[in-house]
């Protein structure tokens, strides 16, 4: 269990400039990810470090959109300015998010410009729509076609700014928070940090390191 990528929806100008804007501030190219035909929404994907990257996603004018929870927190990001919709953590095995849910998961796929179909298992997305402090879990088909790959990168994630309660994170986890109980080595990379625990819950930033030092989205 490791934090996959963190999502950001395109802003008003669109997908594009959103991403090359974002690619600009952390120094890496934005690349393009391709359609999700199931979800009814494109991405742009900016590779980070340590088998990490950025999406960056807005829907498209796609019947799926209102259909799929996905396309719908995306959507609904977008119309409000566009930002971050939330983070996701990778697994080696989903039977204990499925088990943990009462639910299948949701296959995904794509196609990159070149051709290579991407392809993955998701669940969790409706939850995160509904109390967006959570992530949602994923799992890859073949690390070998993981976003991070797509290009090269000197960025990296380093801490994300939850509004929100670490008991409801680490418990949607499964972690416990207790010494000796979770593995305490659980991306210590990464700085977590909670504001406004009774207040809306949401992704409000997230930063990164750069070559030109850190950068907070």
């Amino acid at each position: 269990m490791r934090i996959d990528h963190v999502m950001y929806a395109a802003e008003s100008d669109g997908l594009q400039a959103t991403a090359e804007r974002l690619a600009q501030q952390l120094g890496v190219e934005a690349l393009d990810g391709g359609v999700h035909p199931r979800f009814g929404t494109r991405n742009v994907i900016l590779p980070l470090t340590e088998h990490r990257f950025l999406e960056v996603v807005e829907a498209l004018e796609h019947p799926s959109v209102d259909k799929m929870p996905y396309g719908q927190a995306v959507k609904a990001r977008s119309a409000n300015g566009g930002g971050w919709i939330g983070w996701v953590v990778e697994v080696d095995d989903m039977t204990r998010p499925v088990e943990k849910l009462g639910r299948g998961t949701t296959e995904g796929r794509r196609h990159r410009p070149d051709g290579t179909e991407v392809t993955w298992q998701q669940i969790g997305i409706s939850d995160l729509v509904l109390d967006p402090q959570l992530p949602y879990f994923i799992k890859w088909d073949d690390e070998a076609t993981h976003p991070s790959s797509d290009g090269p990168s000197d960025s990296g994630l380093k801490g994300i700014t939850l509004a929100g309660a670490p008991e409801r994170v680490r418990e949607w986890i499964g972690l416990s928070g207790e010494p000796g109980v979770d593995r305490e080595e659980w991306e210590p990379s990464i700085d977590f940090s909670f504001v406004a625990p009774h207040g809306t819950p949401s992704v409000l930033s997230v930063t990164f390191t750069t070559p030109r030092g850190d950068v907070t989205i």
